[in-house]
């Protein structure tokens, strides 16, 4: 072997011994400093780390240069020049000898914008410049494809890339650091789609931790945890969808949701499955909107989503994120809507994931009393650091551009809002103003749907937040949260609460049934029967109702259509459009056998008529929002268990966007019953949740009813009804 340091030998660029020790290891923080192509005085100087390697030599287009072992498996040539040139290492190890790229004579591949932008917390697109990406160079001895890895982690002491590209060692793919930024930066040639991968991070105690990506865009399947390198091949068909949803306002058209969690609806389908399965169901069911539990990476499938590790992964449990986009491209060619619920109030404490990821607080709080959440067992999003504030809108932004989603569903908003949520006195402090309120979680979520609203026009921003936080739907320069939509939670609990009184007994709790006309307007709202009402021992929608079985079925019958009818939009979690009798189970899928029942047929086919007359009638959601919108013809008849109003749309005068709603709770008909209307004339029956093909005993006005001029609830006309046991009427005026 020749001396590096032989007089014949041309002198190669100097380098002090301990950094030399120190790259050869992979813990120095700028290893191109050292390694890949440099010029000197006496030509280009090139260094590369193989260990255990036989021989090196560096190859060009001109010819073959040997090496030298200079130090702990660093190996030097010097060539003639004063010029770079493209080149490659020939490494020999016994008799067998490889050619290989070099990952150290590439540039950065993020340029100083980006680092200024990620720095600044105003890289809104994140994904596209941290994490790995497929990059393609070419050059005199050819193309070249392989793998620029990027991360964030500013207390880091060195980080390097490992995976099975290099049988996770990562002593010869060492990542520099771009400077203030915190950014580690790495391009390995030879690396394509499907590695798996991880960064391996010398924290401050000069230990070594492997954690997954957290910008990385697929994962294995967990238990794995792994990330994995992909790229995007789907070629989307739903153009016609998202030029049109780029000109509509979503909050004021028809929105009927369909909640749905992938793994349980129907086992065993991946995402391309339930592009077979699902969409031609929900089309036929009639709902406008498909909204998915969350479907980012995450560790422990018992949290239905809930608990993310990797925020930019579809979880790998049901195929590629290409499958998902699959998925999404099917539901928008049929006329579905795509809502995803999103998680940024919280992440798991897993230590390969963003827990301490650097070995600091670094995307948690790092006050124990604001870094993790006393009911769930996690860490808080440090919301007013720039990075972690720009990793989550980033990451809103990354599903509605990549997945082409919708809206998203922001999950646990509550929890965000307060800085005592869920802490007793003692584990909280106030705020700069001795407040309560999380100034920089409020800040977070007005720059979430600010922007998401500013860069994808027509789509929707709904949260989940139980508690009278003024503002949660008004626009952000006047102060407030700046969502399209807030889940009414209110409306949710004083319902199934009254429903779960005996009908003779319900007369004393009217007004729960009637208290969320007192509010309805004060935001955006959604009525959801979600997820949450059917879990934990509180058993189906159906066990919720009393009586026998016919009973229940009607009672579920009678809400649906209370709850199409008022005002705001609605959700209904899977299962309950047919009436599953038992408490979601996520390990199991639905109770699809019960169909076989005439009865739970009948549920269906309500729903499904339901959404279809929903859809053709705008005084159902035409004015959502407004008092315009509703008026009480009868609110106080608790006696009867009965309710009465109008549904307004915006051509109401004419008479052409009218629905009167009567809704009977009791568990008995009532003949010859007066109910209000505007005018006299002929009306339509266009609903009865108590027809025979629904399951239901009949009691109904022979599809059209005369209403005369006797007033009758302060309206100038009436007509006498047969309004059915536990079961609603929907009355229209006659069209030509």
């Amino acid at each position: 072997m020749t001396d590096v340091n032989s007089p014949e030998s041309p002198s190669p660029v100097p380098v002090d011994p301990w950094i030399l020790a120190d790259v050869a290891y992979a813990r120095y923080h700028n290893p191109h400093e050292v390694l890949g192509a440099h010029v000197g005085e006496d030509g280009i100087t090139i260094r590369t780390v193989r260990h255990l390697a036989d021989g090196v030599s560096v190859v060009t287009k001109d010819g073959t240069y040997p090496a030298v072992h200079e130090c702990d498996g660093v190996w030097v040539a010097v060539i003639p020049g004063d010029t770079i040139p493209d080149y490659r290492i020939a490494v020999t190890y016994g008799e067998d000898t490889t050619t290989v790229d070099d990952p150290y004579r590439f540039l950065p591949t993020l340029g100083e914008m980006d680092t200024y932008l990620i720095s600044e917390g105003r890289h809104e697109e994140l994904w596209e410049v941290l994490g790995s990406h497929i990059k393609r160079y070419s050059g005199d001895m050819g193309e070249v494809e392989g793998v620029a890895f990027a991360v964030w982690a500013p207390n880091a002491r060195a980080v390097r890339v490992v995976g099975d590209f290099n049988y996770w060692d990562g002593t010869a793919t060492a990542m520099r650091s771009l400077g203030a930024s915190g950014v580690w930066e790495l391009f390995i040639p030879g690396v394509g789609v499907g590695a798996r991968y991880k960064y391996e991070l010398c924290f401050g105690d000069g230990s070594w931790h492997q954690k997954a990506d957290p910008l990385a865009r697929a994962s294995e399947v967990p238990p794995a945890t792994a990330s994995v390198v992909t790229e995007r091949f789907h070629e989307w068909g739903d153009q016609e969808w998202m030029e049109k949803r780029a000109k509509t306002n979503a909050h004021n058209g028809p929105m009927s949701i369909y909640e749905v969690h992938v793994g349980s609806w129907r086992q065993g389908l991946g995402y391309r499955g339930l592009a077979e399965e699902l969409v031609p169901y929900v089309k036929e069911a009639g709902f406008t909107h498909v909204e998915f539990l969350p479907v980012a990476e995450h560790p422990f499938g018992g949290s239905w989503g809930y608990q993310v590790s990797g925020y930019y992964a579809p979880t790998a449990r049901f195929g590629t994120p290409d499958d998902f986009r699959y998925l999404v491209d099917q539901l928008h060619q049929a006329g579905i809507g795509v809502i995803l619920d999103w998680v940024p109030a919280h992440f798991p404490k897993d230590e390969w994931a963003l827990a301490r990821f650097d070995g600091t607080a670094l995307y948690e709080d790092p006050d124990p009393q604001r870094g993790e959440h006393p009911d769930w067992g996690t860490y808080v999003f440090n919301f007013g650091r720039n990075e972690v504030r720009n990793f989550l809108v980033a990451n809103a932004l990354y599903w509605l551009s990549e997945f082409h989603a919708d809206g998203l569903r922001v999950d646990a908003v509550a929890s965000m809002l307060y800085l005592d949520y869920s802490r007793q006195d003692g584990q909280w402090h106030p705020n700069q103003f001795g407040g309560r309120e999380n100034l920089e979680a409020i800040s977070f979520l007005q720059e979430a749907t600010a922007t998401a609203y500013r860069k994808h026009p027509g789509i929707i921003m709904a949260a989940e937040e139980s508690t009278a936080w003024p503002g949660v739907t008004a626009p952000t320069e006047y102060g407030g949260l700046g969502f399209g939509l807030k889940w009414n939670m209110g409306w949710m609990n004083d319902t199934l609460r009254y429903l779960a009184e005996l009908p003779i007994n319900r007369r004393y709790h009217h007004g729960e049934l009637t208290f969320s006309l007192v509010y309805a307007f004060s935001e955006q709202f959604v009525l959801p029967l979600s997820h949450d009402e059917v879990v934990h021992g509180k058993g189906s929608l159906l066990s919720k109702m009393p009586g026998d079985a016919w009973q229940e079925l009607a009672g579920l019958r009678a809400l649906y259509a209370y709850q199409w009818s008022h005002p705001g939009k609605q959700l209904l979690f899977m299962g309950q459009e047919f009436g599953q009798g038992a408490e979601w189970n996520a390990d199991q899928s639905l109770d699809w056998w019960i169909l076989d029942d005439p009865g739970h047929q009948g549920l269906l086919k309500l729903v499904s008529d339901l959404n279809s007359l929903y859809k053709a009638s705008p005084a159902l959601w035409a004015d959502d929002f407004s008092h315009r919108g509703f008026e009480w013809i009868e609110a106080g008849d608790g006696d009867h268990n009965v309710i009465s109003y109008l549904r307004k749309g915006t051509d109401s005068e004419a008479h052409n966007d009218l629905m009167v709603c009567i809704v009977n709770f009791a568990g008995t008909p009532h003949e010859g019953y007066r109910v209000g209307l505007p005018f006299a004339g002929e009306w339509d029956e266009v609903l009865n949740t108590d027809a025979p093909e629904y399951g239901g005993s009949g009691v109904g006005n022979m599809g059209h009813v005369e209403a005369e001029e006797l007033p009758w609830n302060g309206r100038p006309a009436s007509v006498k009804l047969r309004v059915p046991p536990m079961g609603a009427v929907f009355l229209r005026p006659t069209r030509d």
